[in-house]
């Protein structure tokens, strides 16, 4: 019973022979004991100093073990010490009140020495289990409020790599398009003069060129912007027919470029989508210039919307196979949130527009069709309530 040594035990009873004999039995538990004769000593000890139980008996002149045990649950310093009452009252009455009160357990006299030592050891057990686990949540909260302020202060460097990283970016941007404004006007004022028509071609290759690459570092900024949730995302309901005819209005170079022929009948129910109007426009012109770039010169693009309940599509059909398969097997398992490497087999465009999609809660799919054959891109756009 070593595990009991150096607790202290209060012990209050009117009657100094219930004390001795309450005092021998919990001696040999090697308990070290106080005790007090009346309420208002009992209190004065127990506010005074630290124990770990209090045995208290209910019948006592002036203050009663009751009154007692309410003042000492009442008070902050005693609060939390168990509390077994002593009693020769059995009523189910009064053995109610004394754990209405706080009070842990009581034992009947006359005492029975192995339950009386039973029920103080289990107290005594549960004190200290009950400061333990205290104890270990006190340690808990202390790693979790480490743990968070590690995890804000790296929430904050990573923030901090995001910042430099698109402030990078930007610089990179301005410094390539600077120079490409310049050989685009430069080019464009060189196409005014009198050049003869192998001169010309080398000029437009120039001018494509450059375009081509003003392009790509576009594309390249709108990704990381994207990836990092930098890109502010304005939702508003459009016309989905109105940001089509927009989008093969911006890309008409590139339509006659290659010839291209371009079909599409505007709906006449003048379908909106919840979206940012830019966002997808330029979805709409990178999936013109991607089949652009795939097919060969004087090839079909149509282009349709299907609208149903849940969702709204719009339709980009080739008459052509644009799609490897390895390149649909990979864009199959694609997230837009895994960090991928861009290959040959995911291009930089579709990546693109997959992230746009993603920022809209919507989705690209593609496939081919070897009976037509043809390849097909989709930009499905969940629709949401309200």
């Amino acid at each position: 019973m070593d595990e009991l040594k150096k607790r202290n035990v209060l012990i209050v009873d009117d009657v100094p022979k219930n004390i001795q004999v309450l005092g021998s039995f919990l001696a040999r538990e090697n308990l070290q004991i106080a005790y007090a004769t009346n309420g208002e000593e009992a209190l004065e000890l127990a506010t005074s100093n630290q124990f770990d139980l209090f045995l208290l008996d209910i019948m006592m002149p002036g203050m009663d073990g009751f009154q007692l045990c309410d003042k000492l649950k009442a008070d902050k310093r005693t609060a939390d010490v168990p509390i077994i009452f002593l009693t020769a009252k059995t009523d189910p009455e009064s053995i109610i009140l004394g754990f209405e009160l706080g009070a842990q357990d009581y034992v009947t006299k006359p005492f029975n020495a192995s339950e009386l030592i039973a029920r103080v050891r289990t107290q005594l057990e549960l004190k200290e289990k009950t400061r333990a686990l205290k104890e270990l949540n006190k340690s808990l909260e202390e790693k979790v409020k480490q743990r968070t302020a590690d995890l804000e202060f790296a929430n904050q460097q990573l923030s901090r790599l995001e910042k430099a990283k698109s402030e990078f970016l930007t610089i990179i941007s301005h410094e390539l398009r600077t120079p490409l404004n310049g050989i685009d006007g430069l080019a464009g004022l060189l196409n005014e003069t009198l050049l003869d028509s192998e001169q010309k071609a080398y000029l437009s290759h120039l001018s494509a060129t450059s375009k081509r690459l003003s392009r790509f570092t576009e594309m390249a900024l709108l990704i990381t912007s994207l990836r990092s949730r930098n890109q502010k995302v304005d939702l508003f309901h459009v016309s989905l027919d109105i940001l089509i005819e927009m989008a093969i209005d911006e890309m008409e170079y590139t339509i006659n470029d290659k010839e291209l022929v371009i079909e599409f009948e505007p709906n006449t129910n003048h379908i909106q989508v919840l979206g940012d109007a830019d966002l997808i426009r330029r979805c709409i012109s990178l999936l013109i210039e991607n089949g652009a770039q795939n097919m060969p010169s004087k090839s079909r693009m149509v282009l349709s919307i299907e609208d149903n309940k849940k969702t709204t599509t719009l339709v980009v059909k080739h008459n052509h196979i644009i799609f490897s398969p390895e390149m649909l097997e990979q864009f199959a398992v694609y997230s837009p949130e895994d960090k991928l490497t861009i290959t040959e087999n995911l291009n930089i465009t579709l990546t693109a527009v997959s992230l746009i999609m993603h920022v809209h809660d919507g989705k690209l799919q593609l496939s081919n069709d070897s009976n037509q054959p043809c390849s097909s891109l989709k930009l499905v756009f969940n629709k949401q309530a309200g």
